[in-house]
């Protein structure tokens, strides 16, 4: 999986990402855009986007996103406002499953904390969910869809196994750990829109392992500072690097193509989602946006700027949010 073996797949990159934005979005999306809340600074901004019928839960769950995914904020406030306090409430319950690996010291409380939203999913299809605000408010978004409870045990059964603090043994461990966590995230999203469809399922599949192989790109400074990589290794092995050269920021090219390496991976399940372009529903696009959101990292990684000007795990730096969110939307008019 060399960089020279893999030039011809990645091809000309373009943000505009042709295949996957030909479709105008469902109606009002622009509309919804445009009547969006202001910076993210502001507590205002969460009430407002809440609305005056609001709950306690519902606002807990937006302001969780807010601090700690707020590219998923931005594009969950896109939603049609019968999904939106769902969609919101499915983030921030994978929130919660993804900070417990960076806020417990021992894998055994981490496993407790696992152990407690395994249950906790039990308890909310048994309809007597805990007084926790996330799992009332997920407990709402599974009544009120029927969500499938596979997809969401799935998600804590592979965040689980990653607690482990163990670096990917190859291309296609990070593969399976994105398709159970980031593409059973997307299944559960399609099914809070109402889009039961194969082909929107295909293209959930591989935009999900695009987007945890860009999740794991775009966390490796942030995992180098606290002396961790999990990158895969069979990469790794091939192009002779070791932990200690990304520790150091090694700007070697040999770095610089297991970079390239893993970032042609993303770019490769892009395409392949592109290709269902034309028969994925309409309905599905606001699932699907985070990604148009994501490419600029997937670019930026693969010119390695990332250890120069770390990628940002939230946010977009200076830009203003709806200035990125415009941006975003007016690069992808549609990402399917």
């Amino acid at each position: 999986m060399a960089a020279s073996m893999l030039g011809s797949a990645w091809g000309p990159l373009r943000l505009g990402l042709p295949g996957l934005c030909r479709r105008r979005p469902p109606g009002g999306l622009w509309a919804r855009a445009r009547r969006l809340p202001g910076s993210a600074g502001s507590g205002r901004s969460v009430a407002a986007a809440s609305g005056s019928g609001a709950s306690g839960t519902d606002r807990y769950c937006m302001e969780l996103l807010r601090k700690r995914d707020y590219e998923g904020y931005l594009c969950s406030l896109l939603f049609p406002a019968e999904s939106r306090s769902s969609a919101f409430a499915l983030r921030a319950f994978n929130v919660e499953l993804a900070q417990v690996k960076d806020s417990v010291s021992e894998k055994t409380i981490g496993l407790m904390r696992m152990q407690f939203w395994k249950k906790t999913v039990d308890d909310i299809y048994c309809d007597s969910p805990p007084h926790q605000p996330v799992a009332i408010e997920l407990w709402k978004a599974v009544k009120r869809h029927n969500l499938t409870k596979r997809w969401l045990m799935k998600i804590i059964d592979e965040r689980e196994k990653n607690l482990d603090d163990k670096a990917y043994r190859n291309i296609q461990e990070l593969e399976n750990y994105a398709e159970n966590t980031q593409s059973s995230l997307l299944y559960l999203t399609l099914e809070i829109l109402g889009v039961k469809d194969l082909h929107a399922d295909h293209a959930a599949s591989h935009i999900g392992k695009a987007q945890g192989i860009v999740t794991c790109l775009r966390a490796t400074p942030y995992h180098g500072s606290r002396r961790r990589v999990f990158l895969p290794m069979d990469i790794c092995m091939l192009h002779g690097v070791s932990q200690e050269d990304f520790l150091r920021k090694s700007q070697d090219k040999n770095v610089r193509d297991v970079v390239y390496d893993i970032a042609s991976q993303a770019h490769l399940h892009l395409k392949h989602a592109r290709s269902f372009h034309k028969s994925v529903p309409a309905k599905a696009f606001p699932a699907f946006l985070q990604t148009v959101m994501e490419l600029s990292s997937v670019l930026t990684a693969a010119r390695l700027q990332w250890f120069e000007s770390a990628l940002p795990l939230t946010g977009y730096g200076t830009l203003s949010s709806l200035n990125t969110l415009f941006l975003s939307l007016h690069v992808g008019e549609n990402t399917l």
